[in-house]
């Protein structure tokens, strides 16, 4: 049975989660042709510069619309439709809802302080040149390193709180697995651990992962 969480960390994980995948990354799909992928921001996360310049993300419990000129506008998270308009993802009323989206301060800190913690200990581990990319599907900051994808999730059904992890890409013949070993994860041949905000230690779990294997 998966440990209880607090119940606003969940309920904000899914929120930001939601906009991610149906608000931020369809409106960088929109300037860019096919581009999806977001980077952790001040606050929360958000688009790279886009091509016209600016960006546009969330930073605690607001969204942000940043210009070309960086003139920054934000509005209180309420609903992904309001969101859409915020940010101007066309053609988007159809498709998304005016439910209320529920976002708790402290919770949209902790998960804003996993990615950017979780991207330093990536650019760690994979050197300077390392992107690492905060995926709007899994919600996850990762990189792919060593015949493995290297990551922080913010959680999910399995994890209700944030975590580090390796997934392997072709587990080796007789590698030992389960709980009381490294390779301990749970819905996936890897390793996991909590997060914790001590980027060091991150670094030092997916450097044992790497020569483990």
């Amino acid at each position: 049975m998966a440990p209880e969480a607090d119940p606003t960390l969940v309920t904000t994980r899914r929120a930001l989660h939601a906009l991610a995948a149906q608000v931020i990354a369809p409106l960088r799909t929109q300037a860019t042709g096919n581009e999806i992928a977001l980077r952790p921001r001040p606050g929360g996360f958000g688009t790279p510069e886009l091509p016209e310049g600016g960006w546009v993300g969330v930073d605690g419990t607001d969204l942000v619309r940043v210009d070309g000129e960086g003139a920054r506008e934000t509005a209180p998270i309420t609903s992904l439709l309001d969101a859409a308009d915020f940010v101007g993802l066309d053609d988007a009323a159809s498709a998304l809802t005016d439910a209320p989206l529920e976002v708790h301060a402290g919770a949209a800190q902790i998960l804003a302080d996993a990615w950017a913690s979780g991207e330093e200990a990536l650019i760690a581990l994979g050197g300077d040149d390392t992107t690492p990319i905060l995926w709007p599907e899994h919600f996850d900051i990762a990189i792919e390193h060593a015949q493995a994808t290297y990551g922080v999730s913010p959680g999910d059904d399995a994890h209700p709180e944030p975590y580090a992890y390796i997934s392997l890409w072709t587990p080796p013949p007789g590698l030992e697995t389960g709980p009381s070993t490294f390779w301990n994860a749970v819905g996936f041949t890897g390793a996991e651990r909590p997060w914790t905000n001590d980027v060091d230690e991150l670094v030092a779990f997916f450097r044992a992962g790497a020569a483990a294997r």
